[in-house]
This record gives C-alpha cells, sequence and structure tokens, in this order.
C-alpha cells in the first residue's frame, strides 16, 4: 500500500520533453509529484503541471541541490514524511520505486538506488572518478556503497528535516557530500541496485567536467573530517 505521506520530488531543468512522461508515470503510481522547476526557459513547468504534477518555479537556475531543497522544504511544510527523488529526464525509472520504498521502510533514513548492479555504461575516466569516490565515502560512512552520485533516492525523517535546512547546494554536493553529512546526521544508509538508462534529453554535465568534479570531491573527502551533527 502507498504511504500517502511519500512526496516523490523532481528537480527539473529544461526537460520539456521528458518531465510529463515521468511525472505521469509517478502518478500511475498513486504518488503525489512535486516539480520544482529550476530556472528553465522552455515549457518544462507547463508540461509537468498539464501531466498532473505541483509545481514550484524557481526564478533562476540555482542547481539540483537547490531545487531538492526547495522539494524538501515543501515536504515537510506540507505534512510529508519521507521525499522520493527522481531526475525528470527518465534516467530512473518510477517502477523502481517501491523497491527503494521497501526499505526505507525498514527505517533506514537515506536508501541510494546503484545503477551499476545493472550494467549501466559509464565513460571510463567518469566511471573510475566514482569508483575512487564511491570507496572513500563507503570507508567514510562505514557502509558498502558503489554509486554515491545516484540521484535516485528516499530520504525520510528526521534526516529529511535536517536536509530541508542544510542540504549541499553545490554540485555533486547534493549527491556525494550529503551521504558524508547524513552519517555526521547519525542516519541509517543503504544501498538497493536498480536499472536505469541514459538521459534522453535536458542538459547534462560533460563526462571530461563531471570527471574533474569528481575528483576533485574525492580530494575534499580524503582531507575532510566531517563534524558529527547529531540527530
Amino acid at each position: 500500500m502507498i504511504d500517502q505521506q511519500t512526496l516523490v520530488v523532481v528537480p527539473a531543468f529544461h526537460e520539456e520533453n521528458t518531465v510529463a512522461v515521468v511525472v505521469d508515470r509517478i502518478r500511475r503510481m498513486g504518488l503525489p509529484v512535486l516539480v520544482v522547476d529550476d530556472g528553465s526557459t522552455d515549457e518544462t513547468s507547463v508540461r509537468a503541471a498539464a501531466a498532473g504534477a505541483t509545481v514550484v518555479r524557481l526564478p533562476v537556475n540555482i542547481g539540483v541541490g537547490g531545487a531538492m531543497r526547495t522539494g524538501f522544504r515543501y515536504a515537510v511544510e506540507n505534512g510529508f514524511n519521507r521525499v522520493v527523488q527522481v531526475d525528470a529526464d527518465l534516467q530512473h525509472p518510477p517502477e523502481s520505486i517501491p523497491d527503494l520504498l521497501a526499505v526505507a521502510e525498514t527505517g533506514v533514513d537515506l536508501v541510494i538506488g546503484s545503477r551499476f548492479d545493472d550494467g549501466y555504461d559509464t565513460a571510463g575516466h567518469r566511471r573510475l572518478a566514482m569508483r575512487l569516490v564511491a570507496w572513500w565515502v563507503s570507508r567514510r560512512v562505514g557502509v558498502a556503497l558503489d554509486d554515491v552520485t545516484s540521484g535516485f533516492r528516499v530520504i525520510s525523517e528526521p534526516l529529511l528535516g535536517f536536509f530541508a535546512d542544510h542540504y549541499p547546494a553545490e554540485y555533486l554536493g547534493d549527491t556525494v557530500e550529503a551521504v558524508v553529512q547524513a552519517h555526521a546526521f547519525g542516519a541509517t544508509i543503504a544501498q538497493v541496485p536498480v536499472p536505469m538508462d541514459q538521459r534522453e534529453a535536458g542538459e547534462a554535465t560533460s563526462a571530461v567536467a563531471a570527471g574533474g568534479h569528481l575528483a576533485r570531491m574525492a580530494v575534499s573527502i580524503v582531507a575532510g573530517k566531517p563534524q558529527r551533527m547529531g540527530r
């Protein structure tokens, strides 16, 4: 049975070609959808609303982290106790949401959908950087994780309330640093294998740029010692 206190948050930037499909597939599962339009200049908001989503439109592009913090705040302020994060570009299959929710319902605060157990193809240098970051994050948080950059996640209270105020806004902070922050907060973390597809539309970061970001993140994680924040 679907938990009516669960909200699916879809951050979207120039995803007019796919967002309506994503929203429709989620709503067919009986889940409410919030699309946070991150400053798009196309018809992302219009098509999301027409498909049945609640839409929050940001005046400028602030990145996925800022868009998700907006979504977390909306969830907390409207009585939701759990958020499922799903991309608007059809990479994350909504039909796998129940697999993540099943783990969340056992009391896990942060559930990450991992793409790498299903043969997902990533450019060599980028995948190497992702593996390095995942290795260091796994050591940091004490949980074996292989896809810490995945944005397919479930976040539950009390971590949800913490993220509503403190979610990292910079690129990759919303995925990698968020896992480290969750651990410092005292949250439980788990990973679930899910199938993922390559993005079909929208704007993606280039493989070279993403690899550079991942490398810098790896150095930051190795050097940094996040403080225990407490629940």
